[in-house]
């Protein structure tokens, strides 16, 4: 299966990179691919997905796994983990689009944006709102502090902001903020 290519090439290219803490090698199911997943329960079917600072693709490789309904694109600022991703995609044989920079400089618009530890929420969406199309969404992976990131963003500036808890058997409980963009 992919997912567990996937899974190897974290363990071993990761780590050689910096792309993965060494310890994390046996963690990479739980922590990572397991801590992916739950957000896919809010991304409607056949929609252009953006996740911003990719790093090592996480989770936009695990959604284009899960989901080939989805149309990813994958935004990495730095050269280095441009590359890696490109030769993740290649080795997988996805159908995955990266670009090369900061979300700011990004002249695109998608149904769907994701971060997974980018930035606390107000300067997350400082630098990815204009990335949203109208009906669109941000959905941002958090912890335990997601309700404090929202309750320090100016409520004014952006439509709808839900904090949905994400509950899944065999999963440890997921927090994403969702600001929907109305018009």
């Amino acid at each position: 299966m992919k997912i567990d290519r996937y899974v190897e090439i974290l363990k071993s290219w990761g780590i050689d990179r910096g792309l993965i803490g060494p310890r994390e090698g046996e963690r990479i199911w739980d922590r990572h691919i397991a801590n992916c997943l739950p957000v896919m329960t809010l991304i409607p079917q056949e929609v252009k997905v953006a996740d911003i600072g990719s790093g090592a693709g996480l989770p936009g490789i695990v959604m284009a796994l899960a989901r080939p309904d989805l149309e990813v694109t994958l935004i990495e600022p730095l050269q280095r983990r441009v590359d890696f991703l490109n030769e993740v995609i290649a080795e997988l044989d996805l159908p995955i689009t990266v670009i090369r920079g900061k979300s700011e400089s990004v002249k695109k618009s998608f149904e769907i944006v994701t971060a997974r530890a980018v930035a606390p929420l107000p300067k997350l969406l400082a630098i990815s709102w204009h990335l949203v199309k109208a009906q669109g969404a941000l959905l941002a992976m958090k912890g335990e502090g997601a309700q404090r990131e929202i309750d320090e963003t100016e409520p004014k500036k952006y439509s709808i902001t839900s904090l949905h808890t994400i509950d899944l058997p065999d999963f440890e409980l997921a927090r994403v903020i969702e600001v929907r963009k109305t018009a």
